[in-house]
């Protein structure tokens, strides 16, 4: 086998089996650094091994027991260190036997395990963030730092300080009781639409996208369907990822524009993703009050199954968001339901709603709120007005794309006045 079909083996493996590595050798060593040390090793052993013998069968399992049986040598010769390292609370101490290190890793929610520690309450949001893309994406530190566009040591020093509040804190390494599980789990799904939201519009750069971000979230959205099927929140995130997505490919022109939804070439958009997404959004809505990511995912669907912008059904629309905010409470919706009204009833109609939210403080810093009031003021033909908007929705932008379709529609209501 060659090198080169070595290394596309194990990228492909690093990129699937990642995770599962990490959270079945987590059991064994009950410390997060000892164990992707482990991994790590494992990997470098791959590189060697399959080179000489041929790619395994089944590359995750054998990546498994080779860092578990790493771990197992590594605790074995220094029982002292091990008596020093931070132990996870209800970690399962007791080292496995080397020989069922396949059959061991094949336990279906040591990932859940790993996601929930890292999306741990305890920890800052941006720290659950790191730590997810670090251990349960496989990122690193390096291209971490760069996705969220600090530096390498910012980064390396955010992710060793959460791992120490894990340790400090005695952070136990398991799924939550089913009290706590919808609080937990809200908070994972938050880190991984946080993550996809940061991807899906760059907060900054020439891109309007960042499509490693992206993936990572819908891998991470799809590993959580997989792991846990019957929970309509996890479903109704990963419909939302799916048909937000979906539409990817049309959100910028050729000379990378950026086109609003009514621009868009809805012939373009990635129909299986659709019908996945809608699949995902009836079945979340089938299991119960739908929850906010059920709901945003059905007012995603709405949008999708629309023929065209002007056919969309903004009464549904408009109902769903009342629906939304009953559950969410957040400005951000409060803001989308007010362009729905304008859709619905008309400009005037849409900045009545949208006044009535403008002084919510955590909208200050948020060029989505200017930018609307700056469209919706043109559609009224109040020109004056929609540039100073504009003037400030510029101000906050820090997206390439996005400040050049602020700066056009600016310069044509100052050409309009």
């Amino acid at each position: 086998m060659t090198g080169v079909e070595v290394r596309r083996a194990l990228a492909e493996a690093h990129r699937r089996e990642w995770a599962f590595v990490v959270a079945a050798t987590v059991r064994v060593t009950g410390d997060l650094d000892a164990a992707e040390e482990c991994v790590q090793d494992a990997f470098v052993a791959a590189l060697a091994t399959w080179a000489e013998r041929g790619v395994p069968a089944n590359p995750g399992a054998w990546l498994t027991a080779t860092a578990r049986h790493r771990a197992v040598d590594v605790l074995r010769r220094a029982q002292t260190l091990r008596r020093k390292l931070p132990l996870l609370v209800g970690t399962e101490q007791a080292a496995p036997d080397p020989a069922d290190g396949e059959e061991a890793s094949m336990i279906g929610d040591d990932r859940l395990r790993l996601v929930f520690t890292c999306c741990h309450p305890a920890l800052a949001r941006e720290a659950q963030v790191a730590l997810t893309l670090r251990l349960v994406c496989g990122l690193t530190t390096a291209e971490i730092a760069r996705a969220f566009l600090v530096s390498e040591p910012t980064m390396a020093a955010r992710i060793t300080r959460a791992k120490h509040k894990i340790a400090a804190a005695r952070i136990p390494y398991r799924v939550p009781p089913a009290h706590e599980l919808p609080d937990r789990l809200d908070a994972v799904l938050t880190v991984v639409h946080l993550l996809y939201t940061t991807g899906h519009t760059a907060p900054r750069g020439d891109a309007l996208v960042r499509a490693d971000l992206v993936e990572r979230a819908l891998d991470l959205g799809r590993m959580l369907h997989a792991l846990m099927p019957d929970e309509r929140e996890v479903r109704g995130l990963l419909a939302l990822l799916l048909l937000t997505d979906a539409r990817r490919a049309t959100r910028t022109g050729a000379d990378g524009r950026l086109l609003l939804l009514e621009e868009q070439d809805r012939s373009c958009w990635d129909k299986q993703a659709i019908t996945e997404g809608r699949e995902l959004v009836l079945g979340a809505l089938r299991r119960g009050r739908p929850g906010r990511f059920a709901l945003q995912a059905s007012i995603a669907a709405v949008h999708a199954e629309a023929p065209t912008y002007a056919q969309t059904d903004w009464r549904e629309v408009v109902g769903l968001y009342d629906a939304l905010l009953a559950v969410w409470p957040s400005p951000v919706v409060a803001l989308n339901r007010a362009v729905a009204v304008a859709m619905m009833d008309g400009p005037a109609a849409g900045l009545a709603v949208l006044d009535s939210v403008a002084d919510d403080p955590r909208l200050a810093a948020y060029p989505y709120l200017p930018a609307t009031r700056a469209d919706l003021l043109r559609r009224l033909g109040r020109a004056d007005e929609a540039a100073r908007a504009y003037q400030a929705a510029l101000s906050l932008a820090t997206n390439r794309a996005e400040r050049h379709f602020l700066a056009r529609r600016l310069a044509e209501v100052t050409d309009a006045g």
